[in-house]
């Protein structure tokens, strides 16, 4: 089978000075070389430096649609690299921003077509620079032909690129009308990072489609709408909070009418672990899911207390920001701290104050075990009743350990369960002097644990068996391999 190879390379912003060296020496010496467009300033450049080239900007008056001109120029490329064997495709820019032919490329399932990248200083740098902007600062770039198939967040800067001529300009400027005032100031930026022509043009969003010299090299910048956040929020939590009273009304769901404190009890606890389980997986989509569910057993909560006569939500906001404002004198008010440990007892003598003479150990029951254990046990050091070091904290392991396997020699079933108790209980003071969340160190290894066990059943499977039917000495071997691998 015959290979071909395209090289996908950037031609940066403008002109050949902005062209990296290696490219360059690839340009000058292989011998097929397509443009996207050669409406672009470094194709004078190549034309001065004798380096021969073709460009597709026939194909945008042949097609109807960019949609057709690029899979037209993807179709072209895919054929001249079959033929050719190795041949280079230069785009504007760098090659993966806002780039869908190269996009396309790498997506191609033809047999035997390799695509290499080679970047390049992109558009969004030399507008960067024109603009003075910061996009670490937080910063929503989107592709112009995109516009329609992306959400927009107003509290964010909009940088809008290839905005190519005035009818896209004005198909942009509607999209963008939906969420922004027709007066918003924009930024017109054209011919950015080219030495005497760079250009910014400050107009009303309105006027965007009137301008008359939009090309290729146009981009807007779209500054955010300092309120909208604020504005959006509260229309939205506000929202959520009508829904629920909809659902708890006379003519809303029966189920969620029956719904107690008690009864939602459950579910305030299934959601509170989903939602770690998210932070554990990384997954952002899921973890917005899982926030969202969490804050609707808050409001749930609140509702039934509202119906009852006891309090609202906006008590339950109100009472929380007060607490934080309360217990954070280093930032609202005047204190100095000088580090975090400061600001540990600085919170615990507030709180102490604000709940009066409690108990030390005032902990709930109902936290799991071995953060309940934990919370005792930092509170108790707080007040000097801990072992000076770790190796006390040894010392009691090794001991509990021996009063275990005594309970468990000779002793009652009651003493067994409170002398692994004392063992647990110690491990945890351990856990705590190792600075390990002990309840996270457990579900990983429980989540190790599970890992292994599937790789055991699934090498099983493959044999025709399963674990009931597998020995003791079969399971050992492939749980040993999945140490391997896992």
């Amino acid at each position: 089978m015959k290979l071909g190879k395209i090289i996908a390379a950037g031609l940066g912003p403008g002109r050949l000075e902005h062209l990296p060296t290696g490219t360059y020496r690839i340009l000058k010496n292989k011998p097929k070389l397509y443009l996207r467009t050669a409406k672009h300033p470094i194709a004078e450049d190549f034309l001065k430096e004798k380096i021969q080239f073709e460009s597709f900007d026939y194909l945008y008056e042949q097609c109807g649609t960019f949609e057709e001109v690029y899979q037209s120029i993807v179709e072209v490329l895919l054929k001249e690299a079959e033929r050719e064997g190795e041949i280079v495709y230069g785009v504007p820019g760098h090659p993966m921003v806002a780039e869908k032919t190269v996009e396309m490329l790498l997506n191609s399932k033809t047999a035997g077509i390799t695509v290499e990248i080679l970047p390049a200083v992109s558009c969004l740098e030399a507008v960067y620079a024109a603009l003075r902007i910061d996009p670490a600062q937080g910063l929503t770039v989107v592709d112009c032909l995109e516009l329609q198939n992306k959400r927009i967040d107003p509290a964010f800067p909009l940088l809008c690129i290839q905005l190519y001529n005035r009818r896209i300009a004005s198909e942009v400027k509607l999209l963008l009308m939906e969420d922004y005032p027709e007066e918003h100031t924009v930024k017109v930026v054209q011919n950015a990072g080219i030495a005497g022509k760079e250009r910014i043009q400050e107009i009303p969003l309105y006027e965007l489609d009137r301008l008359k010299d939009i090309d290729h090299l146009t981009s807007l910048y779209v500054p955010a709408l300092t309120d909208y956040a604020e504005k959006n929020l509260n229309s939205a939590f506000e929202g959520l909070v009508e829904v629920l009273a909809k659902l708890r009304g006379p003519d809303g769901c029966p189920w969620d009418r029956q719904q107690t404190h008690e009864s939602l009890k459950r579910y305030l606890i299934e959601e509170t672990y989903e939602v770690i389980e998210a932070i554990e997986e990384g997954d952002m989509n899921k973890l917005k899911e899982e926030l969202g569910d969490l804050l609707l057993q808050v409001i749930f909560h609140a509702r039934v207390a509202e119906e009852q006569g006891k309090f609202d939500i906006m008590e339950v906001i109100e009472e929380i920001k007060e607490k934080l404002i309360r217990r954070h004198p280093h930032v609202f008010g005047t204190l100095a701290v000088r580090n975090v440990s400061e600001v540990n007892r600085n919170w615990e003598r507030i709180k102490k104050e604000e709940k009066g003479d409690r108990p030390l150990f005032d902990v709930p029951r109902s936290l799991p075990a071995l953060l309940r254990a934990e919370k005792i046990q930092k509170k108790a050091a707080g007040v000097g009743f801990d072992w000076p070091d770790i190796n006390g904290v040894w010392d009691k392991i090794e001991e509990e350990l021996r009063e275990l396997k005594a309970a468990v020699s000779r002793g009652s079933f009651d003493q067994r369960v409170s002398e692994l108790g004392d063992l647990l209980f110690s491990v945890v003071n351990l856990s705590r002097f190792l600075k390990i969340d002990p309840e996270e160190a457990l579900s990983k290894t429980v989540n190790k644990f599970i890992d292994k066990f599937n790789y055991v059943e699934k090498r099983l499977k493959a044999e025709g068996k399963n674990p009931q039917e597998a020995s003791l000495e079969e399971m050992d071997k492939f749980w040993n391999e999945s140490k391997k691998k896992i």
